[in-house]
């Protein structure tokens, strides 16, 4: 790979679950450190979750139909399901692994600038996808996570992807996480309304998620699918509301698992999602190999 991940000096080997919190709460400052916290927390203190979130929150703004409008007309996802959902990941992992402006994070940030630049999409959908991103681990960690998220680290997410919105030329981004919360909240109470591309790019991301397992847990993996999605989105997806037990059990065994991994020990070395294989990389990849293949829509 183009780049070694960002150093830190956090207590990494230590046995104490809680060593990696102190170090930020007691040397780090979001303002300037934002990069190194979220590397941490990514890396060490929730990979699993972290990633999970970012899946979500992506599901989110397919909820919007200007933005599945977009999605269903350049073919992508009919044709390429597997490989957008890896590119997009890797992406987005190894800019938080190298570093914004690491010939990794330059390169990843280009390629999605040029992406991007093919189709006509609004300000406003672009600085709704930033929020998702700042917003979801935001709150999937306090709702599943082994502990509550500090103020700093909160901060620290929102100061890294608002660096990677100024360099992606999105335009208004809110200065404070209140402001910025508050526009998301509110772009999905006026944009979240069903359409049928809705409903088929949310179709594909389903089946994305489900061809990872058995074909005989996937009925149950749809319904767990859906329980992560509120009334509203799946409102907007046309899809049903999964049985409140199943919603329940869901949510309940998160929210259990964060409870164990409270008394496991921490993590020793950094999981880094650009050094595993993923079904469309097995062999490894290049950050110039990310992205969509096609010149054009629909090709």
């Amino acid at each position: 790979m183009e780049n070694a991940h960002i150093q830190t000096h956090a207590p990494i080997h230590s046995r104490d679950r809680f060593a990696i919190s102190r170090y930020v709460e007691e040397n780090l400052d979001p303002e300037t450190d934002y990069e190194e916290i979220v590397f941490l927390i990514g890396a060490y203190e929730y990979p699993w979750l972290i990633r999970k979130s970012l899946e979500f929150a992506l599901f989110r703004t397919y909820g919007v139909p200007h933005t599945s409008r977009i999605l269903r007309a350049t073919g992508q996802f009919a044709r390429h399901g597997q490989k957008r959902y890896d590119d997009t990941t890797l992406l987005l992992a190894g800019i938080a692994e190298k570093g914004i402006d690491s010939d990794y994070g330059r390169a990843a940030i280009a390629g999605m600038n040029r992406f991007h630049g093919r189709y006509h999409i609004q300000n406003r959908d672009m600085l709704y996808v930033l929020s998702t991103f700042v917003f979801e681990p935001i709150r999937w960690h306090e709702a599943f996570g082994w502990r509550i998220p500090t103020e700093k680290e909160r901060l620290a997410n929102f100061i890294f992807w608002r660096e990677i919105g100024k360099r992606m030329g999105i335009q208004d981004i809110p200065e404070t996480l209140i402001e910025f919360e508050a526009f998301n909240i509110a772009h999905e109470e006026a944009h979240f309304v069903y359409d049928e591309a809705n409903h088929a790019i949310g179709e594909a991301t389903v089946h994305i998620f489900l061809s990872w397992y058995p074909a005989f847990v996937r009925p149950l993996g749809r319904q767990i699918i859906y329980s992560f999605l509120d009334d509203r989105l799946l409102q907007a997806f046309g899809f049903p509301k999964p049985s409140k037990f199943i919603r329940w059990g869901a949510k309940a065994a998160l929210w259990a698992m964060g409870r164990v991994m409270r008394y496991l020990p921490p993590r020793r070395s950094p999981y880094l999602y650009t050094e595993v294989p993923t079904r469309t990389y097995p062999e490894g990849f290049s950050v110039t190999e990310l992205g969509p293949r096609d010149p054009a829509p629909g090709d």
